[in-house]
């Protein structure tokens, strides 16, 4: 997945320091970023920090972000680590994600440099690359369901990974015995572990709240 022009220049722009260019960048996306970590999190105030620490974050690493990504890419990336974040001071763990005016916080500050921009932006890019590995095994494995009507299983997953919901609950709701849900749970983990060991064998399964056996 590589940049657009258009994000290529709108990159070009927030470098050169003009402010339009940022508020721009903040329209475009800040919904979107809200939209996300508030299904997660469940709490406005709690998704807008995370929002603009996301921004901030961005900010930071811009010196160093490589154009060939896509801005939308990297910010939902910086998003997500700082979610999981969130969510594991909070005691709860990640699930797996399926694939505006200025915030109401106010203006976007870059914030100080804890880490330098260049290893944030590593850490980004590869927490990028690791979601679109698991974003193609997953579209494959839906356009897979839908063409077989397997749509038992396509339900099952979505109830387990993007509602969160336990096995039983899930069970219960589809109809079907806790071992089957068991079945679908680790017929998919399985195949989203080997595209993701085939990425890298030091792939990050806790940050998408895979567990360490399917």
């Amino acid at each position: 997945m590589t940049s657009s022009v258009a994000d290529r220049e709108l990159i070009k722009r927030i470098r050169a320091g003009e402010e339009k260019a940022w508020q721009e960048c903040i329209q475009r996306y800040e919904g979107r970023l809200q939209a996300f970590v508030q299904s997660r999190v469940g709490n406005r105030a709690t998704a807008e920090d995370v929002v603009q620490d996301t921004f901030l974050g961005f900010l930071t690493a811009l010196p160093n972000f490589d154009e060939t990504k896509k801005i939308q890419s990297f910010l939902f990336a910086i998003a997500a680590h700082k979610l999981t974040d969130v969510l594991r001071k909070n005691g709860r763990r990640p699930t797996l994600p399926l694939n505006a005016g200025l915030s109401s916080q106010g203006e976007y500050d870059p914030v100080g440099r804890e880490r330098v921009a260049s290893s944030i932006a590593r850490s980004v890019e590869r927490k990028t690359g690791e979601e679109e590995v698991l974003a193609d095994c997953l579209e494959g494995l839906i356009q897979q369901w839908m063409q077989n009507g397997e749509f038992e299983r396509l339900k099952c997953i979505e109830l387990l990974f993007v509602r969160g919901f336990p096995n039983k609950e899930v069970a219960d709701l589809l109809n079907i015995s806790e071992q089957a849900v068991a079945n679908h749970k680790y017929f998919v983990v399985s195949k989203l572990k080997e595209a993701a060991t085939q990425f890298s064998s030091n792939f990050d399964f806790d940050m998408f709240g895979i567990p360490s056996e399917p």
